[in-house]
């Protein structure tokens, strides 16, 4: 249980002497309920400041002088006794110099016992002098049996106002709380309560309900696109080599492949031309596999902010990490980690950047599969191609003959077209070198022209869409060929 571990991570750091914690988030009361777990195993007294109500304990304020930052700074100094100390916002009052020196003193004093200040807040900058003296700690988002508490406890209080009938199974509420994953505590309560309270029930249509509240909650953060379900419609066109790859992959999630110490399958790096399936593939493993699918735009993580880029990255990490099992799909990982091979270009943050994603790659426990695509195989760091950083690189080649026929089958059976009233083989020979892509375009284009002329769709309007078409194969070449010398003989085909 994740609280159990909190508590012991946080009462290790307090007894090893660690004057400063520092916790960046935005579950201020779960920080607080952790501490007085802490306080009361270690028999230490938990005392609280925000600057609106100064220092208290108990809910009792100690002094309302000491709502002044200064004043508070003056209290510790003096203070004799052990103690654990949890600051909210304080780090905007440490800006000048003085300041800053006497909460270094403070700090010293404070590593010679027990006593401990933790901070607190949604995003915490500390003077640098002050760095050496403090530990930063993750606390990870709930998992499945902190949810399980907050949801009984949430059910039981609506229960003494709300006549709430609950009509969830056993199997119903696991689903729940899997839906729950990647919510704090706070946030699970919400969303349980109005599901409760806007029809007087919890049912099994409350599932939907949570996945649609955390796709909202995911896309607000900006880092990650939550996609719970994927469109039956979702097809690919050849591919048989990374589908006979995948069948064999997904045996590593089961007991059998746990009970012989097999680990989980990494994840893949998908490399090739635009428009030929890659993103796709992606969407299509969550499905095939029946497991959530997060979506890491890779170029989000950078920030003008000293220090954000890398908090971006520890985020989306622990918010993928905290809903495992899951595919996460880095889309263009080029746009994110193309610069690492240049240290200078930004200050080296491209290259930490790029250095902590291998190493999460490398060391991760978690069911967290990661598919990767890539565009551009020049702007690559040669360690992400390096054998072993993923399970398998596959490349992405135009389609061939009988793939293209498949993708006009695909592309026309979705637009509710018969595909035995066209000449699909004529339609393949003249779609040569066409992406994946750039049919989809064609069969689009083509049904456009024909509601517009008040006609069905037919061979000829699909050969007349093919023709004015100019496709990537023609206009970047020179690109495409060489990607495709580079690539052939150094990874595995997808085809």
């Amino acid at each position: 249980m994740r609280l159990f571990t909190s508590v012991h991570d946080i009462k290790t750091l307090v007894l090893s002497f660690h004057p400063v914690i520092v916790a960046e988030t935005v579950e201020e009361e779960r920080v607080r309920s952790l501490l007085h777990c802490v306080a009361r195993e270690l028999r230490l007294p938990l005392y609280e400041w925000t600057i609106t109500r100064g220092l208290s304990r108990f809910n009792l304020l100690i002094s309302s002088e000491t709502k002044k930052p200064q004043a508070l700074l003056n209290y510790l100094e003096k203070f004799k006794a052990e103690a654990i100390f949890l600051l909210k916002d304080f780090d905007k009052h440490l800006k000048d110099s003085a300041s800053t020196r006497q909460f270094r003193e403070i700090a010293q004093k404070f590593s010679q016992n027990h006593s401990s200040i933790v901070l607190t807040g949604t995003s915490i900058n500390l003077p640098k002098e002050i760095a050496h003296n403090v530990v930063h700690y993750d606390l990870k988002l709930p998992q499945i049996k902190e949810h399980y508490q907050v949801f009984w406890a949430v059910v039981k209080s609506l229960r003494q106002n709300h006549p709430i009938k609950m009509q969830l199974n056993s199997q119903d509420i696991d689903q729940l709380l899997r839906a729950l994953s990647g919510m704090t505590l706070n946030q699970a309560r919400q969303v349980i309560a109005y599901a409760a309270l806007i029809d007087g029930k919890l049912a099994p249509a409350d599932i939907k309900r949570v996945l649609e509240r955390k796709a909202q909650i995911i896309r607000d953060g900006g880092l990650l696109e939550y996609h719970p379900e994927q469109d039956n419609s979702y097809q690919l066109g050849g591919f048989d080599k990374l589908k006979s790859w995948l069948q064999q992959a997904k045996i590593g999630f089961t007991t059998q492949a746990k009970s012989f110490n097999l680990s989980p399958p990494k994840g893949i790096l998908l490399l090739g031309i635009q428009g030929c399936g890659k993103s796709l593939a992606a969407k299509v493993i969550a499905r095939e596999w029946k497991l959530p699918l997060l979506k890491l735009d890779a170029g989000r993580l950078y920030d003008k902010y000293v220090g954000e880029s890398e908090k971006n990255f520890r985020q989306a990490i622990s918010l993928a990490e905290s809903m495992a099992p899951i595919v996460l799909w880095i889309d263009e990982i080029e746009k994110g980690f193309g610069g690492a091979g240049n240290s200078e270009a930004d200050g080296g943050l491209s290259r930490r950047l790029f250095g902590s994603f291998l190493n999460w790659l490398q060391e991760k426990r978690q069911e967290v599969f990661v598919v990767a695509t890539a565009n551009d195989l020049s702007t690559l760091p040669p360690e992400l191609l390096r054998k072993g950083r993923f399970d398998e690189i596959f490349f992405v080649d135009l389609p061939d003959t009988q793939e293209r026929q498949t993708i006009f089958q695909i592309h026309l059976s979705l637009r509710k077209q018969n595909h035995q009233f066209f000449d699909l083989e004529l339609l393949t020979t003249e779609s040569e070198g066409f992406s994946g892509a750039e049919i989809e375009q064609v069969v689009i284009a083509a049904l456009y022209r024909a509601l517009y002329l008040k006609q069905p769709l037919d061979t000829k309007l699909l050969l007349a869409e093919i023709r004015q078409t100019i496709p990537l194969s023609v206009s970047r070449r020179e690109d495409i060929e060489q990607l495709q010398q580079l690539a052939r003989d150094r990874f595995v085909a997808v085809h």
